[in-house]
């Protein structure tokens, strides 16, 4: 877990936005014990990661809330009315709908009011639970809010669906027609709404990469979307598949498989490193045809138990002419991080333009113990 997620914890879940939950549901209800509940929630915070908050903040909504589900949600919908968006403790509100009304008597109520609640916090969490009990019930709905006029609405019907949610509980639904909300949403005029799209059809692209390509080359000719946005959304959609190397994927952006290009020059700054240190690299491509290059380099590196993976990096993207030469000079900087260990090892980096691998060189990283 990264520095980062540890600070958006007490960013998100601390005193502060713990007494603006609390103040704003004493002012949607005269008998709310304001203060016995703010106090147990603040009390519980020590010691839990960032959902885990959330979900302490909804056990108390349920011991100082009344036992009354549909007034606890008239309550809860008073309460947000001066709240402004964007107040991720407000979120436990959509989490009280998924732990206390997915049931068959409140079913159409609770859909009904996380709709509303996510244009304060998004319910994208809370709806998972109502896609595995109800998927037919829970997906009309969000075909419905996929024709939305409210922007908030149309992304909960894309993001809600993805089949690899970060920090979200996994569905049991079928991707493709999970995807079908996205038909209504890609032609969406905001970012923050095709941005949704295009990241729930990477997620795709990491089950079925065919019917991400397909889906892409068929919104590409409705053009139902600007030249500009439906290049955003594929290149959006397929990262993970660039990073494969999928061909299909590649054409798809315009990279040829096999541009006619020489390489000059390659070399490593160093063939020894410590962590801390750049390792600088250099090369020129020469240029033989017009073409479109993604220009990327692999690094090959040991792993614990003598394993070895690779991953990949950015370099540029640039449409060429023919007889072009681009000088390559690019910097890595190798940095000890709480989400990645290095090892001491041999490693190497190669060149890769369009997904094909060209020259490779070996050197050796020291980590310090």
């Amino acid at each position: 877990m990264t520095d980062e997620r540890y600070s958006m914890k007490d960013d998100f879940f601390n005193e502060t936005t713990a007494r603006l939950l609390t103040d704003a549901l004493l002012r949607a209800w005269a008998d709310f014990d304001n203060e016995a509940c703010y106090q147990k929630m603040v009390g519980g915070f020590q010691g839990l990661e960032l959902k885990a908050r959330m979900s302490h903040v909804r056990v108390c909504l349920e011991e100082f809330l009344t036992a009354d589900y549909r007034r606890n949600l008239g309550i809860m919908t008073k309460a947000l009315e001066e709240v402004e968006q964007g107040h991720f403790v407000f979120g436990a509100f959509c989490e009280y709908i998924e732990y206390n009304g997915c049931n068959d008597a409140d079913l159409d109520l609770s859909l009904k009011t996380i709709a509303e609640f996510t244009k304060k916090f998004s319910g994208e969490f809370a709806i998972r639970r109502f896609i595995n009990v109800y998927p037919e019930q829970t997906w009309q709905a969000m075909m419905a809010w996929s024709t939305s006029g409210d922007r908030d609405q149309c992304r909960l019907a894309s993001e809600g669906l993805r089949p690899k949610l970060p920090w979200a509980s996994g569905i049991k639904f079928d991707y493709v027609k999970g995807i079908e909300p996205l038909e209504n949403l890609y032609t969406h005029k905001d970012r923050y709404v095709t941005r949704s799209v295009a990241n729930h059809l990477n997620d795709v692209s990491k089950i079925d990469p065919e019917v991400v390509v397909a889906t892409l080359k068929r919104w590409q000719s409705q053009g139902g979307q600007g030249s500009k946005e439906m290049a955003y959304i594929m290149s959006h959609s397929t990262r993970t598949l660039v990073k494969r190397c999928y061909e299909p994927a590649l054409a798809l952006l315009g990279y040829k498989e096999n541009p006619a290009i020489s390489i000059h020059g390659f070399e490593l700054s160093t063939q020894e490193i410590v962590v801390g240190d750049a390792l600088l690299f250099t090369c020129c491509v020469e240029c033989h045809e017009e073409a479109n290059l993604m220009i990327d380099y692999v690094i090959d590196y040991p792993m614990a138990k003598n394993k070895r993976s690779k991953k990949v990096f950015k370099v540029k993207k640039v449409s060429v002419v023919k007889g072009q030469k681009i000088e390559i000079t690019k910097k890595h900087t190798f940095r000890l991080m709480t989400t990645k260990t290095l090892y001491t090892g041999d490693y190497n980096l190669q060149l890769q333009i369009n997904g094909n691998l060209y020259d490779r060189a070996n050197f050796r990283l020291t980590v310090n113990e």
